[in-house]
């Protein structure tokens, strides 16, 4: 191996972090390709209405809202592999039931809706563990290396799983897809399994000793989740990027709940189509990937998280001006676009808060940026198909675009607005 390709493959080279790194690969390529599936399963063939449909989108993100902060304040208590390993085993019968269900004639909205949460409430202990599990595992000075290369698969995912997804729903029907995405998981656990070093015990913070000695206070759920919130809400960056992120996603939420309805109903696309158009979008992410680490070297990581936030703004504002034809091109700059902004921020801000959180906060801490996101998702959705109800989808997409533009706000008025590298950042 030459020493290019060595640097090149850098955490890649070590069998451990590879299985994790090839496990999320194999899962993020089946969740993308099935994420055409349950919608158009909706609306195409249990005729759901727009509102229904951002009610299935907002159950497949709702367990961050409701369990995003006990989560991580109870995987800082335990050893985060063998959730990693039992949440994938769980979504992988979740959706199998799904195919099944189809075979047998009996799939409903009602069913649709159960297995979008249920799996949502595993996807929320899964994506905290893992954040636990590389913090724990890695160097502080690695963190950056493993969360790109963790980000390049969401891409490289997004790019392929859109148009396979496109494909199969299109030629295989879509609950042929939801048996793929059940597939990815138990592949998942299969490679999760397969890494070899103990994961590090979980140690109490270290304080001072107290005179004289007396028996340390029981653990209390309610108060470690506390903890989380005010060592988050306490910080004048992490504040403003939580905000960011609840804003931003918000709206994107409401874009999420009713875009494939907009796609089908009012640009008259098909499946195979919105799929191959995600990937010509998507590419914006794999760009995101290989360019995120240059350019935080080069304009300092607050400079770059404030970069995205107006690119974020910029793309949500394209995507109303979608439509049939030549239009296709303002959906196809929106989502290039949007996968680049949200790829080099979610690179940036998880790095930056791992560093800048304790060992014995780092599940908490990634707990609340998580609801923050994924639990804002849920909301947003349901605001979507709420005023997708009462103007048209096309209005409804450019209010939410102006949303995602008031989201630059947080961190225009924080300490990021005039911090120019990681160390002015940390001073603040």
């Amino acid at each position: 191996m030459t020493l290019l390709t060595s640097r090149r493959l850098g955490l890649l080279r070590e069998h451990d972090f590879r299985q994790l790194w090839t496990a999320d690969l194999i899962s993020q390529l089946g969740t993308r390709t099935a994420l055409l599936a349950m919608p158009l399963l909706a609306v195409v063939t249990l005729h759901a209405s727009t509102f229904e449909t951002a009610l299935l989108t907002a159950a497949g993100t709702a367990g961050s809202l409701l369990f995003g902060l006990p989560a991580g304040a109870w995987l800082d208590r335990i050893r985060s592999r063998p959730v990693l390993i039992v949440t994938d085993l769980a979504r992988t019968c979740l959706l199998l039931s799904i195919p099944v269900a189809s075979l047998l004639g009996a799939v409903s909205m009602p069913q649709l809706y159960a297995v979008a949460f249920v799996a949502s409430v595993c996807t929320v202990f899964f994506n905290i563990g893992q954040m636990t599990y590389v913090a724990r595992l890695l160097r502080p000075e690695r963190l950056v290396e493993a969360n790109t290369k963790l980000a390049s698969n969401a891409s490289v995912a997004a790019v392929a799983g859109s148009a396979v997804g496109g494909w199969v729903v299109q030629v295989l029907t879509a609950p042929i897809a939801i048996a793929v995405d059940a597939l990815s998981y138990l592949l998942s656990a299969l490679g999760l399994v397969r890494i070899r070093a103990a994961e590090p015990p979980i140690e109490p913070p270290i304080e001072p000793p107290i005179e004289p000695p007396i028996e340390p206070a029981p653990r209390h759920l309610g108060r470690e989740i506390a903890d989380g919130l005010r060592f988050v809400g306490g910080h004048p960056v992490l504040r403003a990027l939580g905000l960011n992120i609840a804003i931003w996603v918000l709206f994107q939420g409401a874009d999420n709940g009713i875009m494939i309805v907009f796609l089908v109903r009012e640009v008259h696309l098909n499946a195979a189509t919105i799929g191959l158009l995600g990937t010509i979008g998507l590419i914006g992410a794999l760009l995101a990937t290989a360019a995120t680490g240059r350019i935080t070297a080069r304009i300092g990581e607050a400079r770059t998280i404030l970069l995205a936030g107006f690119v974020a703004a910029a793309a949500f504002l394209c995507y109303p001006l979608t439509g049939p034809g030549w239009s296709l091109g303002w959906f196809v700059l929106a989502g290039f676009l949007a996968a680049f902004a949200i790829v080099a921020s979610n690179i940036v801000q998880t790095s930056y808060r791992q560093r800048l959180t304790p060992a014995h906060l780092q599940g908490r801490a990634g707990s609340v940026m998580t609801m923050l996101s994924w639990g804002m998702l849920p909301a947003g959705s349901v605001l979507g198909g709420a005023v997708a109800s009462l103007l048209d989808l096309r209005t409804t997409l450019f209010v939410n675009g102006v949303g995602v533009a008031l989201s630059v706000l947080p961190l225009l008025l924080s300490p990021l607005r005039s911090a120019a590298t990681k160390a002015s950042v940390d001073h603040e």
